[in-house]
């Protein structure tokens, strides 16, 4: 099995949809960074890789058994994933951008500005070392409240894949668009039912506040 879709989109650009549709249309597994957290040993490799801009990561290792990645920690590598997987199709996903920046400040970026003392799971540990190193310093160059900046950063990804990816390889979509782009960039048949929504604010919200509570559980209970 090999890679034949690499989403180059942010996160809070509908990954988690676009994911759920991939699968939908036979292209899963597909990797998300919700398999990190379930599977928190595989984040060593991700920061591994983020230090050398994974010029020596082992890609066909870490995805392993996908068909395709969309959000971060994999769409941050979507140059090195695009030249090692020559034939994989890339997806920049995006939206209106103050709907992505109040999406942001809401959930990843609030998550982010959290003390590491706050953190004390191993494991927890070892995916906040990978997401912090590559979230918040790689793109966002430590400036997590500054709006600008951090649309800046949005910006310039959008521009970077759209010039750095040929015309015929690459869809730019905003999952309100649907089925009908996603399909025909693919070449498969349209299904017969809604495109799947998730992952919204609050759906984020309460997925983080049920694992740290779990997390707190599991503490007392050690």
């Amino acid at each position: 099995m090999t890679l034949k879709v690499i989403g180059a989109g942010y996160g809070r650009t509908g990954t988690l949809s676009l994911k759920a549709a991939l699968e939908q249309l036979g292209l899963g597994p597909c990797y998300h960074m919700l398999e990190v957290i379930n599977r928190p040993e595989n984040a060593d490799a991700w920061y591994d890789a983020a230090q050398d801009d994974g010029a020596a990561a082992d890609w066909d290792d870490m995805l392993q058994g996908y068909q395709s990645c969309v959000d971060w920690p994999a769409a941050h590598f979507w140059r090195p994933l695009s030249a090692h997987y020559p034939d994989a199709k890339v997806i920049l996903t995006r939206r209106d951008e103050e709907a992505w920046w109040q999406s942001m400040t809401k959930t990843i970026l609030a998550n982010m500005l959290k003390t590491n003392d706050e953190v004390t799971n191993p494991d927890r540990v070892r995916m906040r070392r990978m997401s912090r190193d590559l979230i918040v310093t790689k793109v966002f160059e430590g400036i997590l409240e500054d709006r600008e900046h951090v649309l800046a950063a949005y910006r310039r990804n959008i521009r970077e894949v759209t010039m750095g990816i040929p015309k015929d390889r690459l869809l730019i979509f905003d999952v309100a668009q649907g089925w009908a782009p996603l399909c025909e960039f693919l070449g498969v048949a349209t299904p017969d039912t809604p495109f799947p929504r998730t992952n919204n604010t609050q759906e984020f919200q309460e997925r983080l506040t049920n694992r740290l509570a779990t997390e707190a559980n599991a503490n007392k209970q050690a």
